[in-house]
This record gives structure tokens, C-alpha cells and sequence, in this order.
């Protein structure tokens, strides 16, 4: 497991941090008026219920006072009418606090969940690829999923039974102390003996519970990992091996449940067990009190149900802080994720030329407010690294003028890519300056360049739903006509029409029921739907049959024309064309020119495509990309 993995289990810290939970409950704060309804009702529900035992106490004392005074005969049911309607009015008081406190704490929680969810979503669009690099997709699914999910609860549920708890726990205290604080004092005793024994269970408790989602988080990955290498365990025969591990994880997982299980069980019975100390303690008190005429039958039997009572508002708040701290990393984590500033963003005076564009458009401007127009892309002394220690580029000097084609050949790792990236924008240079059209790269608005740019990846991902769909991703307002030609332009057609559906056809997850090849076909549709100014192929035609990558070298023709574009071929015929070709070799343009040029020169690119010809023939000469 990677280390980020490691750290990301360790989500409990042994304080509650304040400023934390006061962030997040911003979030509930946006719904205001729910949350001052939700607190009403908790209160209220806490108050009603600290009423019954007064309302037993009233009646029972009623009751005592007629026998003894011999009036038992005058026990009317026109006597405990308004006993019972105080009961049937407590009750009804009870369920409707009940029934809207639980509907407001569950609107709250669906709310909270949603804005929280958008709020990371909204981020991570706008976030630079440096920031996914770092982070692994399960562990922003987990920040969106879970993470969301329990912070919602406990921000809900929570504020919920802290105020329910704290006004019944109050109510308690204070309707006892009325009542006789002598023995409120003996009850009330026990309770700093309730808190330590509750903070006791509940930090072992949490420890275990920890201990049972770090090993949970390791099985679910190995289910994973399992499911998606199925062939490869199969091909070097580990089952074996992986039963034999996974058995291992199991059994620390049934230990670490076992230990929880164990303190879950002692816990409730050291409670009962003060609880039950403490209610002798004030049956025998009160007994005394009672036989003294000190206090009435009735406040004796209301003190037996108030120390009852006490035990559960305790127990409620010791779990509740206990919830609290086990949220608390997953609480840190998303709003650091949320926190987290874009490190490629569009700048003050980029944002503030699109707001004066928006207000006023000018005819011929584009949304930053620049010439409408793309020019030639430069590259001036470019240096990048992906980590401080690895250069990646070194001192570019690139000029690609409007509609130039140019294609990138060299060894993996030799910053091919790279390049491609950076005039996308989705790296920043380390130093150095891209400009497109004359003009710094940054002082154009992220949106104006991404939008006009097309890019057909070595491995395309396609999205759940059908081809159509997909296709259309690349210009939502598209017509099924323009689709059918961009579809027909790569040769995608073909095979789209043998399809069960063709145009409706369901891909499935990923793409997952198309072959390599047909989702390239379909990225091809996809990207020329767009109509970009600059086209981008990565490899874009390494798993597609050298009769189709004609086809769409014909269409090519047509759609390149009039548009820059950057073509990295892994078939060094795909790009003998190309208006220009860069040997890129160890993060430099080691050499530049036509195939022709290039060929005639016997350097590098000729030994390449010298080696690939060899390699088409079937004999084994080494290997390049």
C-alpha cells in the first residue's frame, strides 16, 4: 500500500479541533433557517421529555394525599382527567418534535452532503494535472464519497443530539435541584464518575475501530486489485499465494473486531451498573426522605426515573465526541482539498478583461478580450520539471507557425508529452515563456485556449452511454448530422454501423465494451466535432490497423488544413508528411526538419526509422517509442 494510502487511514486525532468543525458548520449555516428549526426541536424534544416524570410526580402525590386523607372514593376519572390529558399532551408534543426534528436533521444531512459534494467537485475541475499526479483517484473518490457522506452525518445527526442531550442533561439537573438538592447532589455525584468511565470505552473503542478500518481499507483494495488482475494471478499461479495474504488481513481483521466487540460489551454493563448504584443510592435516600416526610412518594418516583434518565444524554455525548474525532481527519482532509488554490488559474487581469467582455462584447475579440485568433505558438527557453530534482525539458527554442503540422519522435521519457502538455496549459513551465500569437500563454484566459484545442490520446476515455453521446462530448450542440460526418471523416462508421444499435450502442464503463482501437476511432469523431485550431494526436493511432489509419490519414488531410497541429506517432510512416518532424531526445530538439531533410542528414531520426523498417519485417532490432 502507498504510503499516501498509509496516512490516509490514520483519521482520528485525540483532541477536537474547534476551528475545524466551526469551518465545516458553515456548511449548515447556508441553511439557517433549518438549522434554527432542527435546534428548536431538539430543545423542545429534550424539555418534553424531562417533563414526564413531573407530570408521574403530580399524580402520584394527587393519588397519596386522597388515600390518606380517606378521599380514595373522590379518585373520579374527572380527577385524573388533567393527568392524563397532560400525558396525552406531552405525547403528542413529543412525536411532533420527534417527527420535525428528525425531518430537519435529515434535510440538513442531504444539503450539507450536496453542497460539500459540489464544492469538491467544483475544485477539482479547476484544478492543474500536478495536483492529480500526487493524489490517487481512490483517494479523491474517497474524499467525495464517504468523507462527505460521514461529515454530513455527524454535522447533522450531531448537532442534533448535542443539543438534545445538553437541554435534556440540563433539564434533568435542574427540574432534581428543585426538587430537593440534597438528593439531587448524591445523584448528580456520579456523573464526573460516568464521564471517565464513558472517556475510558470510548478511547479504546475508537483505537479498535480504527484498527478495524485500516485492515478493511487493505482488504477492500486487495478485492480490488484481485478483481482487476484476474488474468495476471491467473498467468503466474498466485492464488495460492494471495489466498494465503489475504487470509492473513482476515484474521488481524477478526482480532481487531473481537477486541471492539469486547469493550462494546463491557461498556453498557458499567454503566448499568453506576447507573444501578446510584438509583439504590437514591432509593434508599429518598426512602428515608419519604418515611421522614421530607419529600413526597411522587418526588421519590420522579428522582428513581431522572436517574434513569441521566445515563442515556451522558452516553449520547460521549459517542457523539467520540463520532467527532474519527470525522475529524476526514474533515481536514476535505476542506484542505477545497482550500486547495489552483496553481494554473487565470490571473486578476485576465479575470477582470473576461468580466468587461462579458458586460460589453466586442465583435472579433475573444472572451479575454485579446484578437480572436490563435497565431503562431513560440517557445522560448522552456525548461520544466515534473520534481525539482528531474529535468524533464531543457531550454526549448520552438516557433509553429499557423496551420503547421509537426510531429514528435524520440525515446520514451524524452519529453514528448511534455511539450504537448504545456502548450494545453495543463503544466506551467519551470522557466522560460510560452506565448501564443506574440502574447505570454498566461495572459490568455484558460477557457479561450482550452476550448479551442482537440487532443486524441493513446488511450481515449469514453463515458457510460452510447456512441452518440460520446461523440457528441465534443460539441454538445452538435446535430446527429455533423456527427454522422465527423464519424464518416475517420473511417469510425465502419464499424459503428455493424454495432448492435451502431449510433445507440452503450459503450459500457470506460469504453469497456468497445476494443482499443474503436474508442480511438470514436476519440478521432470526437475531436473533430470540436472543429479545433489545434489538433493534438498522442499516439493517437497506435491501436488501430494500418488500413484504418490510411482512411484517416486521407480525412486528415482535409481536417488539418488550415490547423495547427501536433501529431506523436509510434509508426514512424504514420508522419513522413508532417510539415516538420522533432527528434526529441533527453529533453532537447535534438533534430528538426522534413523527412526528407531529416533522412538525408543519417542522424537519429534515420536510425529510427531505419530500425522500425527492419522491425515491420519482422526481424528483432531493439526497441524505441
Amino acid at each position: 500500500m502507498s504510503s499516501m494510502q498509509e496516512e490516509d487511514l490514520d483519521d482520528g486525532n485525540s483532541k477536537i479541533d474547534l476551528g475545524l468543525w466551526r469551518e465545516l458548520f458553515g456548511y449548515a449555516l447556508v441553511h439557517k433557517k433549518k438549522v434554527a428549526l432542527l435546534g428548536v426541536f431538539a430543545v423542545a424534544t429534550g424539555l418534553t421529555e424531562v417533563c414526564f416524570p413531573l407530570v408521574s410526580r403530580a399524580l402520584i402525590d394527587e393519588v397519596t394525599r386522597l388515600t390518606e386523607s380517606g378521599e380514595s372514593a373522590g379518585l373520579t376519572p374527572r380527577i385524573l382527567l388533567p393527568y392524563g390529558l397532560a400525558y396525552a399532551g406531552l405525547i403528542i408534543s413529543l412525536c411532533v418534535s420527534v417527527f420535525f426534528f428528525i425531518r430537519y436533521a435529515g434535510y440538513l444531512k442531504a444539503h450539507m452532503a450536496a453542497d460539500i459534494r459540489r464544492a469538491g467537485f467544483a475544485k477539482l475541475q479547476q484544478l492543474e494535472f500536478a495536483f492529480f499526479d500526487k493524489r490517487a483517484s481512490g483517494w479523491l473518490l474517497a474524499r467525495m464519497t464517504s468523507d462527505c457522506e460521514r461529515l454530513a452525518n455527524i454535522m447533522a445527526w450531531g448537532v442534533l443530539d448535542i443539543l438534545w442531550a445538553a437541554t435534556f442533561l440540563v433539564g434533568i439537573a435542574v427540574a432534581m435541584l428543585v426538587l430537593n438538592w440534597k438528593l439531587a447532589l448524591l445523584i448528580l455525584l456520579v456523573t464526573p464518575l460516568l464521564a471517565g468511565i464513558s472517556r475510558f470505552f470510548q478511547k479504546r473503542m475508537l483505537k479498535a475501530s480504527r484498527a478495524i478500518r485500516k485492515v478493511n481499507s487493505t482488504i477492500t483494495a486487495d478485492f480490488n486489485e484481485s478483481i482487476m488482475g484476474e488474468r495476471t494471478t491467473k498467468a503466474f499461479v498466485r492464488e495460492e499465494a494471495n489466498l494465503t495474504e489475504f487470509r492473513i488481513k482476515t484474521d488481524d481483521m477478526f482480532e481487531a473486531s473481537v477486541r471492539n466487540a469486547v469493550l462494546a460489551s463491557a461498556y453498557l454493563p458499567a454503566i448499568l451498573s453506576i447507573g444501578s448504584l446510584a438509583t439504590a443510592a437514591a432509593l434508599i435516600f429518598g426512602g428515608v426522605q419519604v418515611t421522614g416526610l421530607a419529600i413526597t412518594l411522587g418526588t421519590l418516583v420522579a428522582f428513581l426515573s431522572y436517574t434513569r434518565m441521566l445515563f442515556e444524554p451522558l452516553q449520547q455525548l460521549a459517542h457523539i465526541f467520540s463520532e467527532m474525532q474519527m470525522a475529524q481527519a476526514s474533515g481536514e482532509r476535505i476542506v484542505e482539498m477545497i482550500a486547495t488554490v489552483p496553481a494554473i488559474a487565470d490571473s486578476d487581469e485576465v479575470q477582470e478583461r473576461l468580466s468587461d467582455q462579458a458586460k460589453e462584447p466586442v465583435d472579433g475579440m475573444a472572451e479575454d478580450g485579446f484578437p480572436d485568433e490563435m497565431g503562431s505558438i513560440e517557445f522560448c527557453d522552456v525548461e520544466f520539471s515534473y520534481v525539482p530534482e528531474e529535468i524533464v525539458l531543457r531550454g526549448v527554442n520552438l516557433t509553429v507557425e499557423p496551420g503547421e503540422t509537426i510531429a514528435l519522435v524520440g525515446s520514451t521519457g524524452g519529453g514528448k508529452s511534455t511539450i504537448i502538455s504545456l502548450i494545453c496549459r495543463f503544466y506551467e513551465p519551470t522557466s522560460g515563456t510560452i506565448r501564443m500569437g506574440g502574447r505570454d500563454l498566461r495572459d490568455r484566459s484558460l477557457g479561450w485556449l482550452q476550448s479551442n484545442l482537440g487532443i486524441v490520446l493513446q488511450d481515449p476515455h469514453l463515458f457510460s452511454g452510447t456512441v452518440l453521446e460520446n461523440i457528441r462530448y465534443g460539441n454538445l450542440d452538435a446535430t446527429d448530422e455533423q456527427i454522422f460526418e465527423a464519424s464518416h471523416l475517420v473511417g469510425a462508421d465502419k464499424f459503428i454501423t455493424k454495432l448492435d444499435g451502431a449510433y445507440d450502442f452503450d459503450v459500457g464503463e470506460g469504453g469497456g465494451l468497445l476494443s482499443s482501437g474503436e474508442r480511438q476511432l470514436i476519440s478521432f469523431a470526437r475531436a473533430i466535432l470540436a472543429d479545433p485550431r489545434i489538433l493534438i494526436m498522442d499516439e493517437a493511432t497506435s491501436s488501430i490497423d494500418t488500413e484504418t489509419e490510411r482512411h484517416i490519414q486521407e480525412g486528415l488531410e482535409r481536417v488539418l488544413k488550415d490547423r495547427t497541429s501536433f501529431v506523436i506517432a509510434h509508426r514512424l510512416s504514420t508522419i513522413e508528411s508532417a510539415d516538420r518532424i522533432l527528434v526529441i531526445e533527453k529533453g532537447e530538439i535534438a533534430e528538426q526538419g522534413s523527412h526528407d531533410e531529416l533522412m538525408a542528414l543519417g542522424g537519429r531520426y534515420h536510425e529510427l526509422h531505419a530500425r522500425q523498417g527492419i522491425e515491420e519485417l519482422g526481424v528483432h532490432a531493439g526497441g524505441w517509442a
